[in-house]
């Protein structure tokens, strides 16, 4: 079919194209399958006296005053009377332009949500339009789709375009699906559901619509999700195809550390190993993901597969986030590896230039056998001499495009190395690709014998004085202390404790306590003496921002308090609180909130409370947060779906393996150019 650009519409030059590429729109075919987010019901006017706080609706009336606000935002608030009933609407960006256009006894129609305000309900930057006389007729025959925009593109233009292209758009579109399918799982034609959801009646179900159980967006977001899910099943069988590192597990190098050890290796740890021992001789390139509590010992279970690859004459690269984390890996590591002879390497972005140019060089020489560092390993100037095996630690914390780049160094036309995922939070993405069964997983579902779970306390900021009491009992007893601030510097926004603050107002307060500041933009070597100090116990209490979620091991350590929890994540308080519990000692985590407490923070803190499963936790995290991109670069948030849900629509999964099976059996002709409808040009992202 003929996909015609964008300027070819009335309307539409190449500034306007710009930024609808921004939505991934360039050709016409494009917008047909630019689905709307929402529906709006403009098919009547509602009084405003039977307005209610949180309620989309059209009003109509009349202009009386128009004024400048003035205080901590300037606002234009304007009056609208509807019968004698009164509404505000309220403008934050306004010109002098909009200003003069809305006089006294004019005619306004407005669509937004009511809100309750200081002086009764209003609608902030509602749609509206302004008449010189009473409207005959302001209301839809239909239901009103909304689309994602950006800036510069309104919700009528985006609306506009659509109207313009759908009859002679939808008449090229190819049914992909084959009669036997729709049939079988009773789904309408995707000509007839991209009409409904663009061209809605006013008798459909509103209700359906809004929950995305409607039966057009139900056979959409099947086949978008079987687009991702046939996408995801050829790239693991292109990497079936793929050879892989020959890594013997015969080698000696971890049997020597494992009887070394002064402790026994847990159950799930040594099932872990043998999972990754069973991938290294399947001999093609494997992509695991090593899920386990903070303290459970993922980084053990990762040398086990490190020391397999060096003795097996390859080299391997372990990428941290930060460089606590990849500092520590480098303790752990040459700790391990020096009795054996395996050489280890030490890579970062804050290395003095003469020692990157040494480092790069035995990387490249194959002198160092283990390679760890941070983002400075993906760099273009790095280069391998024969990579194996690459381990990325704390996935979340990378971006799809860096962890591509690493794996790029070690792969060849036919060979790819092994990859190994280490997250103490599985990420939503990584949540999402387990669902399409495109990661092994090994759960590592035990803590070490004597380790206990963290008690977790959720606790309003006024009771701080009795939370220093308990630090100071904690310090009494010889134990060790975090308080967590999210900011380093006060700001009004946010209105959080600053950790400037906070560390003078507690040194003030716990006056024979030892207190130390630790935040990000100290300089490395600064933030080094006071972990090692904090290490040997030389500080009482570490008041720190986030920098500390990952990379500290203080075994002494029993106490964490986070101030302001409930403007961070469910997986960095998690992070976070796996701080401490790494000792003997029973720890505890006080997550501290400023009242009041929303209902969604409130259920946030309530999930913390309740598990120290990583996996449930990153469950509740997918809810709330979205995947991510499968087939794209970004980690989390908002998905870039058009119109599936990876969590409301689990019900649709197994009917989209069954239907992906057919379709590569018997249509396989079909199954590249379902791929290419909804995942387009993204589809080698999920090799990472």
């Amino acid at each position: 079919m003929t996909r015609k650009p964008l300027t070819t519409l009335h309307g539409v030059g190449a500034a306007l194209a710009g930024k609808l590429a921004r939505l991934g729109l360039d050709n016409t075919f494009d917008l047909l399958f630019h689905l709307p987010s929402r529906f709006e019901d403009r098919t009547h006017v509602t009084p405003v006296y039977q307005l209610r706080h949180g309620q989309p609706a059209l009003i109509l009336g009349t202009i009386e005053g128009c004024q400048v606000q003035f205080g901590r935002r300037r606002s234009l608030l304007v009056g609208i009377n509807d019968a004698g009933a009164f509404f505000t609407m309220r403008l934050f960006y306004f010109n002098a332009q909009q200003q003069r256009a809305l006089q006294n006894g004019q005619w306004i129609q407005c669509f937004g949500e009511a809100r309750q305000g200081a002086k009764g309900l209003e609608m902030v930057h509602p749609e509206y339009r302004v008449y010189a006389e009473e409207p005959k007729n302001i209301t839809s025959d239909a239901l009103t789709p909304v689309y994602p925009v950006t800036e510069g593109v309104t919700h009528a233009r985006i609306r506009k375009l659509i109207l313009a292209v759908l009859d002679s758009e939808l008449a090229q579109v190819k049914e992909l699906l084959p009669p036997v399918i729709l049939q079988k799982y009773q789904f309408m034609p995707l000509a007839d559901a991209l009409r409904i959801l663009h061209t809605p009646g006013a008798d459909d179900d509103l209700a359906a619509l809004a929950s995305h159980r409607h039966p057009a967006q139900q056979r959409l977001a099947m086949e978008e999700l079987l687009a991702h899910h046939l996408a995801l099943r050829k790239l693991k069988l292109q990497r079936a195809e793929l050879a892989a590192p020959r890594i013997s597990i015969t080698g000696s190098s971890w049997s020597r550390l494992k009887f070394s050890l002064a402790f026994e290796l847990t159950g799930a740890q040594l099932r872990a190993i043998a999972e990754i021992e069973q991938d290294f001789t399947l001999l093609r390139p494997a992509l695991r993901l090593i899920q386990g509590d903070v303290g459970c010992g993922k980084t053990l279970v990762a040398a086990a597969a490190a020391l397999h690859a060096a003795d097996s004459g390859y080299q391997v690269a372990i990428m941290a986030p930060t460089e606590l984390l990849a500092d520590q890996h480098r303790r752990n590591f040459e700790s391990w590896c020096k009795p054996l002879g395996i050489t280890v390497g030490w890579l970062t972005s804050r290395l003095p230039a003469a020692e990157k140019r040494a480092a790069r060089a035995a990387i490249e020489s194959g002198e160092v056998q283990i390679a760890i560092g941070t983002h400075a390993l993906f760099q273009q100037s790095v280069c391998f001499a024969r990579l194996g095996l690459i381990i990325v630690d704390e996935q979340h914390r990378f971006g799809v495009d860096q962890r591509l780049a690493l794996k790029n160094k070690g792969r060849t036309d036919t060979q790819a190395p092994h990859q190994l995922i280490m997250s103490a939070t599985p990420i939503p993405r990584s949540l999402s690709m387990v669902y399409y069964a495109d990661l092994d997983v090994s759960n590592i579902d035990e803590l070490p014998p004597g380790r206990k779970p963290v008690n977790t306390v959720v606790l309003p900021n006024t009771r701080r004085e009795e939370v220093q009491e308990r630090i100071r009992a904690a310090c009494a007893l010889g134990r060790q202390a975090y308080w967590v601030c999210p900011l380093i510097e006060e700001s009004e926004v946010l209105q959080a404790q600053a950790a400037t603050e906070t560390a003078a107002l507690l040194s003030a307060i716990l006056g024979e306590i030892k207190v130390a500041l630790i935040h990000g933009k100290m300089k490395p070597a600064e933030k080094d003496r006071l972990m090692q100090a904090f290490r040997k116990n030389e500080i009482d209490l570490l008041v720190a921002t986030t920098v500390i979620e990952v990379g500290v091991d203080v075994p002494n350590a029993s106490l964490m308090i986070i101030e302001n929890a409930e403007r961070l994540g469910l997986a960095q308080l998690h992070q976070l609180r796996g701080r401490v519990g790494r000792g003997e000692a029973q720890a505890v985590c006080v997550l501290m909130y400023q009242a009041p407490l929303g209902k969604t923070s409130r259920r946030r803190l309530d999930i913390l409370r309740q598990t120290n499963d990583g996996f449930e936790i990153a469950r509740h995290d997918l809810e709330s947060r979205g995947p991510g991109e499968l087939m794209g670069t970004r980690q989390t948030g908002d998905q870039q779906l058009k119109v599936a849900n990876i969590v409301r629509d689990q019900a649709l999964l197994p009917l989209v393996e069954q239907a992906a099976g057919e379709l590569m059996n018997h249509h396989a002709e079909n199954v590249g150019l379902i791929i290419d409808r909804w995942v387009k040009h993204k589809a080698h992202y999920a090799e990472v």
